[in-house]
């Protein structure tokens, strides 16, 4: 027995000097590397939510330009809108006043026509009253004047 409680003794001085220090060294380099592994699993935890929280505003501001530049838009084309009918109404109002100049044109020229129509006729109608013939180029101020009465 005091044999086997020397070897025993000298199994565990042995364990103790050469065996023992590897298995520890192995344990708290283990246990360094979790340690390591959760540090960065917390920062990359931390790094997530600061990406999340960064790509959320972001998202809020593409959001908010979006908006602009379609506010932006719709502004322009109503001004756009209200120049094209400005334009429109003073095309329109260009063509009337043409319009409203040929026909005042066209009437003055039917006036006319119709002025030196009922001097003819009046001639005409003088010349089988008297049954002469009435010189045109001697009386045309009197024509004139006749004509312009009508």
């Amino acid at each position: 027995m005091i044999g086997q409680a020397i070897s025993f003794f000298i199994f565990v001085v042995f364990c103790m000097k050469y065996v023992w220090p590897p298995v520890m060294e192995a344990l708290r380099e283990r246990q360094k590397k979790i340690a390591d592994g959760l540090d960065a699993a917390d920062r990359a935890s931390r790094d997530l939510e600061l990406a999340q929280e960064k790509a959320a505003k972001e998202l809020r501001e593409a959001k908010q330009q979006a908006a602009e530049l379609i506010e932006q838009a719709n502004k322009r084309s109503n001004q756009i809108v209200e120049e094209a009918k400005d334009q429109a109404r003073a095309e329109g109002d260009r063509l009337l006043a043409a319009a409203k100049a040929e026909i005042e044109q066209e009437s003055n020229r039917a006036k006319e026509a119709l002025r030196a129509e009922i001097s003819k006729i009046a001639l005409a109608g003088a010349e089988k009253i008297l049954e002469t013939s009435i010189d045109e180029k001697a009386h045309a101020g009197m024509l004139n004047k006749l004509a312009a009465e009508f």
